[in-house]
């Protein structure tokens, strides 16, 4: 059991983009300027020194390694590639994951080097899969993760990996969040995986299609930070013409091809059957149990409390995409030139007068726009029902979530609940001068009467900063 246990999440590694020259602030969030591998070696030695000698338990809460961002190709592929694929990335399927996993690693060098340093000098980490890692559940990617850092044999069972949940000394239950959010929850974490003809590929919730069809293609808003590209009518003219006009014009018809692409694979995983073997569905629970320092009841009664996907409602996403209101102006367009068709059959007009109906439902369809929000951000506050479900199943009274990129510590009910932030690359200006909630992490160690306390901390300049209780807002 540990005594002291350090959380950190969202980290999404991924790999390094090339500087556009053309266009400098291309997805410049993903360029080598915002690494920070040197800096998370500076924290692990920290938190040695604040254990004074005791063992550390780091736990990687969710989305380490951002596979839908990873746009590289290997350079002789021993697999077909599509052209999807190459627009937008390999598919989550085994071998494709594979090196999506290895470049991520190379790119990130002294990270891997510093974590398995960390881990033989006594201390143990624990990976914890989230949204945007859903493929570490494929053995191979945790066997390409183990032979970089190259640890002995006698070190590697101080590596491990969790599928949702662990619960720490147990006093702590630490998952992402992502289960209980439907735009990024995965269906089936006991079973993860689906067949399609002559493979086996990973069911992707509508978060990750989206940042792979959409956010891959534009490359000036950060998919780490919701108010980056969730914006008003007006907010997106004015983000376009100052930052897109010269750099793709074609914005518009990006934006339709990726959003119907989403809105298709979403539907289609949703009613893919994941692959599931009756008679080894108990030892699969025992093993997810056991590598979770849990009960395989708590597996099954912690399943029970995730939200149905969004998937399950094509309209709801068709609105989360913009669709909807695509679908109006289409319908309006055509209505309108049949009618035009019509009456010039009849009367000699100009099509000019197709403007004045066209202006006349502008009002009627701005106000549809503005009365359409988005629920994702509405999904990222804790729910007080699920906590005190969690915490009586795992019988601990503190939750550490990630998951959202934003910092908590505070009191829910009888639960103690913290959110460690994030590690990302996420600013509030396409710039990359504003950044939000920059290396935080939750620290857990001895306290009074025997018990462990928690903390929040900011890494700021080589040395941890005590966070004030950040509560709901």
């Amino acid at each position: 059991m540990a005594s002291h246990t350090a959380i950190i999440s969202d980290l999404h590694l991924c790999e390094a983009e090339p500087v556009n020259l053309r266009f400098p602030l291309w997805k410049k969030f993903k360029t080598r300027q915002f690494f920070f591998d040197d800096t998370f070696e500076v924290f692990l030695k920290n938190c040695e020194e604040k254990a004074q000698g005791a063992s550390v338990e780091l736990v990687l809460n969710g989305d380490i390694f951002d596979f839908d961002s990873v746009l590289r190709l290997p350079d002789e592929p021993v697999f077909n590639v599509s052209g999807l694929e190459k627009r937008r990335g390999l598919f989550p399927i085994e071998e494709r994951s594979r090196f999506k996993i290895e470049v991520i690693l190379k790119d990130h060098a002294d990270w891997v080097r510093a974590l398995r340093e960390f881990v033989l000098r006594g201390n143990r980490a624990v990976f914890v899969i989230g949204n945007h890692d859903l493929e570490l559940h494929f053995t191979e990617v945790q066997a390409e993760i183990y032979r970089h850092l190259n640890l002995p044999e006698d070190k590697k069972h101080q590596v491990r990996f969790v599928e949702w949940f662990y619960i720490s000394n147990q006093d702590t239950l630490i998952e992402h969040g992502n289960q209980y959010d439907p735009y990024c929850m995965c269906e089936d974490p006991i079973n993860p995986f689906v067949r399609g003809y002559n493979f086996v590929s990973l069911k992707l919730p509508f978060g990750n299609l989206a940042c792979r069809y959409l956010m891959n293609g534009m490359g000036f808003f950060n998919p780490h930070v919701d108010s980056n590209y969730i914006m008003s009518i007006p907010q997106y003219i004015k983000f376009f013409v100052k930052y897109m006009l010269r750099a793709q014009p074609g914005l518009v018809l990006t934006w339709f091809w990726g959003s119907v692409l989403t809105l298709l694979h979403s539907f289609y995983d949703r009613l893919a059957a994941p692959m599931r073997n009756p008679l080894k569905i108990e030892d699969r629970v025992s093993l997810i149990a056991e590598k979770a320092n849990a009960e395989p009841r708590m597996v099954r009664e912690l399943k029970e409390l995730f939200v149905a996907p969004a998937a399950s409602n094509p309209f709801l996403l068709a609105r989360e995409l913009w669709l909807d209101r695509a679908f109006i102006i289409f319908v309006a367009f055509y209505l309108i030139f049949q009618l035009m068709i019509f009456v010039r059959a009849i009367y000699e007009i100009s099509f000019f007068w197709a403007f004045i109906p066209l202006f006349l439902l502008l009002p009627f369809f701005l106000f549809y726009s503005k009365s359409v929000t988005s629920l994702v951000s509405g999904y990222k506050e804790p729910d007080d029902r699920v906590m005190a479900m969690t915490s009586a199943i795992t019988k601990v009274n503190r939750i550490v979530y990630g998951h959202t990129h934003h910092t908590r510590h505070e009191m829910i009910g009888s639960v103690e609940h913290l959110n460690s932030g994030c590690w990302s690359p996420a600013f509030l200006d396409v710039e990359c001068t504003k950044p939000l909630d920059q290396k935080t992490f939750v620290w857990i160690s001895p306290g009074e009467a025997g018990s462990r306390q928690a903390e929040l901390f900011k890494f700021v300049d080589g040395k941890p900063e005590l966070l004030m209780n950040p509560g709901r807002s």
